[in-house]
């Protein structure tokens, strides 16, 4: 039985969730259950790089994949299998979608415990959940220590906190780079009364590529007190990630990126021993671990409308309303390609062409703003007027990149080759 159908069971019997689960959704516990007609039985996974015939042909060198990954042919099988059971198909019934366990691969990509994980609409929702759990704005005086390379979506953020009372303080990249020390100075500033309560950062930089060192982030942040949230939606299955090594205490992705998924559902892991210090700021129906109502037919009387108790795990904490279905259906494959894959390999795939990008754009007189020694599939070079300075030669060319303003961004990622690169040099003008 779906994970909907299991909760609505639980309701209408006072039965806990995991009572629910294992007795009315044995389906669950087992797996993906697909019917005949709706898949047929699944395909080994291919892990040879470049994956070019784990995509769709396209007549595009795709080097956008920073921005929104291409579904993968096994994606798009997975989505179609549920779509069968959605659309009523008789032969796909037997589906089940395995909401547990698909939080559970995820935590293996990143090395956490699976009640540490819960799924969120967004990276942003996830980040601002984890501001309201740890009751920013609040009355003023908190201190918040960010930095100038995080994702430019969280600027207005943390901006709209500081008018809010907190005292936000912004670290400045030096030479594409958020130094360690200068994150120390910014901690020690508020050492005291005002000390900071989270440092928030990107992992990865979409800026740039830059990435923190995070365990040493994490090291110095705890050491004045501070938590550390970090935004991990350009490292989690583009670069090793191991939250537990890090110490982090928040980390969050949506799934359309590296992830191989689709807009619409992602990733917030909590670390379990920051669980006490966190007010409760979501009462979500997918929370709740056991519920007794005590106002409809055949109900035990009780003192109130319903008993009922939140799970003891990032989901009882965090989770709100419904989420995306198709997308947990496409990610239980795109999670089991990647690790099939392995991140290590994935990432030293893509630092092949990065490294030749790294190259060829200062000899083309194009300034760098990607620090040499960056590990992630970013490279991006700085273009006055960059949308109109290059884009009419990339569409051209049939080259799809990241233009902004005054820079590009190339993300090359598992399907690409030397020949993309090939074809967006030649298309390329002088700087």
């Amino acid at each position: 039985m779906a994970y909907r159908q299991g909760k609505e069971a639980m309701a209408e019997t006072g039965l806990t969730r995991r009572q629910a689960i294992h007795g009315l959704g044995a389906g669950v516990a087992a797996g993906m259950a697909v019917g005949p007609h709706a898949m047929a039985a699944p395909a080994p996974i291919a892990t040879v790089l470049p994956a070019r015939a784990a995509f769709a042909p396209t007549s595009l060198a795709y080097l956008d994949n920073g921005s929104q990954h291409p579904l993968s042919l096994g994606g798009q099988a997975a989505i179609e299998a549920y779509l069968a059971k959605r659309r009523l198909d008789p032969a796909a019934q037997g589906y089940e979608l395995d909401e547990e366990g698909l939080l559970a691969k995820f935590a293996r990509l990143i090395n956490a415990e699976p009640d540490e994980v819960t799924y969120v609409q967004s990276t942003t929702a996830a980040e601002q959940m984890v501001l309201r759990a740890l009751e920013l704005p609040g009355n003023g005086g908190a201190r918040v220590v960010t930095d100038t390379l995080h994702f430019f979506g969280s600027i207005p953020l943390y901006e709209e906190m500081a008018r809010q009372g907190v005292n936000v303080t912004w670290v400045r990249a030096v030479d594409g780079r958020i130094r360690l020390e200068d994150m120390a100075k910014a901690l020690e500033e508020g050492n005291g009364a005002g000390g900071a309560r989270l440092v928030a950062l990107s992992q990865v930089s979409t800026i740039n590529g830059f990435e923190h060192d995070l365990k040493a982030v994490c090291d110095l942040a705890h050491a004045h007190g501070a938590l550390v949230y970090a935004d991990m939606i350009h490292a989690a299955g583009c670069v090793p990630v191991d939250v537990k090594a890090s110490g982090v205490d928040f980390a969050a992705c949506a799934s359309y990126k590296w992830l191989m998924g689709d807009f619409g559902l992602g990733f917030l892991y909590v670390r379990r021993d920051v669980w006490p210090r966190l007010k409760r700021c979501a009462y979500g129906y997918y929370g709740i671990d056991a519920f007794q109502p005590h106002i409809y037919p055949l109900d035990p009387p009780g003192e109130g409308v319903a008993d009922y108790a939140f799970a003891d795990n990032a989901t009882g904490r965090f989770a709100l309303g419904t989420h995306s279905h198709a997308v947990i259906a496409q990610l239980h494959h795109s999670l089991d390609w990647i690790m099939a894959a392995g991140v290590a390999r994935i990432q030293a795939h893509a630092q092949a062409l990065v490294a030749r990008l790294k190259a060829e754009l200062p000899a083309r007189g194009y300034a760098v703003m990607t620090p040499p020694e960056c590990r992630a599939p970013i490279v991006t070079a700085i273009c006055a007027d960059a949308r109109a300075r290059i884009g009419p030669a990339m569409a051209a060319a049939g080259v799809k990149l990241t233009l902004s303003a005054n820079r590009f961004r190339l993300t090359p990622s598992v399907q690409n080759d030397d020949t993309d690169i090939d074809r967006f040099l030649a298309a390329l003008p002088r700087a």
